[in-house]
């Protein structure tokens, strides 16, 4: 199942797969991509929302 979210919180369970532009930038456990995210546009998203 595949569930779309900008709800960071609800993220925090399962797999974390973040997409700019139709694709694939970055994906991983949670803890990974949202507290250590390793692309810019991962991290230019996530100042914006947390």
């Amino acid at each position: 199942m595949i569930v779309v979210t900008h709800e960071i919180g609800f993220a925090r369970d399962g797999t974390v797969v973040f997409m700019d532009d139709g694709r694939i930038v970055e994906q991983g456990a949670p803890g990974d991509v949202l507290d250590d995210p390793r692309h810019e546009r991962t991290r230019a998203f996530l100042s914006k929302v947390l």
